[in-house]
């Protein structure tokens, strides 16, 4: 089949890829002219395993294509995906320019029926809002042309997205009922046949349902994150141990164990953006969505808590202080550093006089430029955060470490090399890496999150 992606971001290009792998033919449009380029010379924009080599392959296969021309993106696919950006705007609602903006474009070159498809995560209601510029734009020409618009979520985590994209849990379809929309749900069909050969894994209903379905998604999986983070919270005061909590409602299948893990709270360009446009939707309708207020509530004071215990230790005043930092991007197997927890710690510190030496396995040119434009506001003495080359020259005569990402090379290091590269044997664990009773065993005073209790570990 002939393929359109319109976005080459995260989701577009994992998606692009994955589909030209299916064996389809695959235009992926980008306006940004420079990421275009570093496709086109076998580079990758952003990192996630394996996709780099689904890229190469497909790319040499001619399978996959790469460009900034739109009126050839709109000839090539019979269906057209919208994969752009949908970042917050000032009041959090979903900023849907981009969208129209590619809508528009369909619209102005289109010569022959389309299935157009939401990939973009965006509001209800979104769907009729591409419609109406796909529709105005035919207008505009006097064209004449078969159009229909489809719903069709991204489910995918970042670190395990070509995994996602072709071993899916669902794939929710969100079609029209007409004879437009049943053409629409038969090109999908096709489209998805291989992912479906085991079982059948799509589920189809009405555009705005579909819509709705991601925000459902995303916000339920927030808020299992910050109702385990406040139950550690009040763990570390219980004597309880939040790893054995975690185990023992785990088990019942009603709950299961995914995103069950205390930590820093959690960050990334899909949670934080999808909980306030979620809140933002419902504010327009006159509902207050009281538990979403406290997922993001308790999410943003969740930064705090590593903090709160590193000052409660060393004092508000950290200077002559230096810490190491593992970990930047704002979960493992991937570099995205967008409402990364470890931004919020390292300013905090700084603030306070410290000195941060940081180190993560693959996002530190995204952690520059983060961090270029987080501490302009400090004055230039308090901008004492530099990076290294490996975790234990980070380490390497710090007063303590602080463990801000659950990298797997960081889970099972040498605590003896450790102790002796640290001025004192002093761990502060965002991510509760570790046993507290290993680490008693070892000599190391450790800080982690719920399990700050005598029987932890």
């Amino acid at each position: 089949m002939k393929i359109t992606v319109i976005g080459s971001g995260y989701v577009g290009l994992v998606t692009g890829a994955c589909l030209a792998e299916l064996g389809n033919s695959v235009f992926c449009l980008d306006v940004d002219a420079r990421k275009i380029d570093i496709l086109n010379n076998g580079g990758v924009p952003i990192y996630e395993p394996g996709l780099k080599e689904i890229i190469e392959r497909n790319r040499a296969a001619g399978r996959l294509t790469f460009s900034t021309d739109v009126a050839a993106s709109v000839a090539h696919g019979d269906i057209q995906f919208i994969a752009v950006g949908t970042p917050p705007d000032e009041d959090g609602s979903a900023d849907l320019q981009y969208v129209v903006a590619a809508a528009r474009n369909i619209g102005r070159h289109m010569t022959a029926f389309k299935v157009v498809v939401d990939k973009s995560t965006v509001p209800v209601g979104t769907g009729e809002k591409v419609r109406a510029a796909i529709a105005e734009e035919l207008a505009a020409r006097g064209a004449d042309v078969g159009v229909t618009v489809v719903s069709n979520p991204e489910f995918l985590k970042e670190g395990a997205a070509v995994d996602d994209f072709m071993r899916p849990d669902r794939i929710v379809i969100g079609a029209d009922t007409d004879a437009a929309g049943q053409q629409a749900r038969d090109k999908m069909r096709e489209l998805y046949a291989p992912l479906n050969r085991n079982h059948e894994r799509i589920l189809y209903m009405d555009v705005r349902s579909a819509e709705f379905t991601k925000y459902a998604a995303n916000a339920m999986l927030a808020t299992r994150i910050s109702f385990m983070n406040e139950l550690a919270n009040l763990a570390d005061k219980l004597d309880v141990d939040i790893e054995n909590v975690r185990k023992g409602i785990g088990s019942d299948p009603r709950i299961g164990f995914s995103f069950l893990y205390a930590g820093t709270g959690y960050g990334g360009s899909c949670f934080p953006k999808d909980v306030q446009a979620l809140v933002r939707s419902a504010g327009e309708f006159g509902q207050h969505l009281e538990i979403l207020h406290a997922v993001e509530s308790v999410n943003n004071q969740q930064k705090q808590i590593l903090l709160g215990k590193i000052t409660a230790r060393l004092g508000e005043d950290l200077s002559g202080k230096t810490f190491a930092m593992w970990g930047l991007a704002f979960k493992p197997n991937t570099d995205d550093m967008r409402a990364a927890p470890s931004r919020v710690m390292v300013k905090e510190l700084l603030k306070r006089g410290a000195k941060v030496v940081a180190f993560d396995p693959v996002s530190m040119e995204e952690a520059r430029h983060a961090f270029e434009l987080d501490l302009a506001e400090l004055p230039a003495e308090q901008r004492r955060l530099s990076y290294s080359d490996a975790p234990m020259s980070a380490v390497d005569g710090a007063d303590a470490l602080i463990i801000m990402t659950e990298w797997k090379a960081f889970k099972s290091p040498d605590f003896g090399a450790l102790k002796a590269a640290l001025s004192q044997p002093l761990i502060f664990d965002g991510r509760n890496l570790y046993e507290p009773a290993t680490m008693r065993k070892e000599g190391v005073e450790y800080h982690a999150i719920g399990r700050a209790g005598k029987h932890a570990g």
